[in-house]
């Protein structure tokens, strides 16, 4: 059985928490390069994802994106 992929807000939340536990500053150094390198993998897939709906909204709306309080 296929694994459902993690949502976007999952993996943001996933990263924050990376984050968090980084600045804590009590990781030993071989997680903290573990955790960095997971942490960049996410920042990049949030990126993409980021991209992809910002593509999907301008081919939506013919190339130009609303503002929120201008949308219908």
């Amino acid at each position: 059985m296929a694994r459902k992929q993690p949502s976007f807000e999952d993996r943001l939340l996933e990263l924050e928490a990376l984050v968090r536990k980084m600045e804590e500053g009590s990781m030993p150094l071989n997680e903290t390069l573990s955790a960095y390198e997971e942490g960049m993998k996410l920042s990049k897939l949030l990126t993409e994802e980021l991209s992809a709906a910002e593509k999907r909204m301008l081919e939506l709306s013919g190339g130009e994106v609303l503002p929120m309080e201008d949308a219908p």
